[in-house]
């Protein structure tokens, strides 16, 4: 029987499980911040904080490709994959600044639901990465990032048409369809990231 030894770099597992946990907690406090919309400066202050730990994991991560003679997976993938949960957390601190921003009083049902959507992503990918040593149970953990997703899209067309059905101000149209924009871009974000995972997956079984 046909099988692939994964290299065992425990930095590069640990590396990997700390990403996840960072862009889990970032989903989480913007969760957070939509639901309970107090103490606005304070929260995308943390959000800021954690986006610049997912920077520093990430630099740590690449330096040690640089350094390694022999990685866990293919340079490529881990570059990738490290690039796409970059482009998440750097979306929930576009989101959670954006509320700010654009003045929101108060954030609506669909955007509540969409951040929760975001939160639950949030994680499964952390869940799966906390299992890339051992490559087992994950497809569990990406099926639900992609389920997350599918309700993601229908919620968000739904919310826009909702926009140009209550008759509201231009400017509230065009505040909402951007936030929901950025929310369903960050989403699908995090789908890609647990794509990246999937290869990843395939090819190390």
């Amino acid at each position: 029987m046909a099988f692939r030894l994964i290299p065992r770099d425990i930095k590069f597992f640990d590396l990997f499980t700390a990403d996840g946990d960072n862009l889990a907690t970032a989903a989480e406090r913007l969760a957070e911040l939509v639901d309970h919309y107090d103490r606005l400066d304070q929260r995308i202050a943390e959000i800021q904080g954690l986006e610049k730990r997912g920077d520093e994991i990430d630099r740590e991560i690449n330096s040690r490709l640089e350094d390694a003679f022999v990685t866990p997976f293919d340079r490529e993938d881990i570059h990738e994959l490290v690039s796409r949960l970059d482009d998440v957390v750097d979306g929930i601190q576009s989101i959670a600044e954006a509320f700010v921003i654009y003045g929101v009083k108060e954030p609506t049902p669909e955007a509540r639901r969409l951040a929760a959507i975001l939160d639950g992503q949030g994680s499964e990918l952390a869940a799966a990465l906390r299992k890339f040593d051992g490559m087992k149970d994950l497809e569990g953990h990406f099926a639900a990032v992609h389920q997350l997703e599918k309700e993601a899209d229908g919620l968000s067309r739904a919310a826009m048409a909702r926009l140009f059905h209550d008759e509201l101000a231009v400017i509230e149209v065009i505040k909402w369809r951007d936030l929901y924009t950025y929310l369903e871009d960050t989403i699908d974000a995090a789908e890609d990231a647990a794509e990246a995972m999937e290869r990843m997956y395939h090819k190390a079984n």
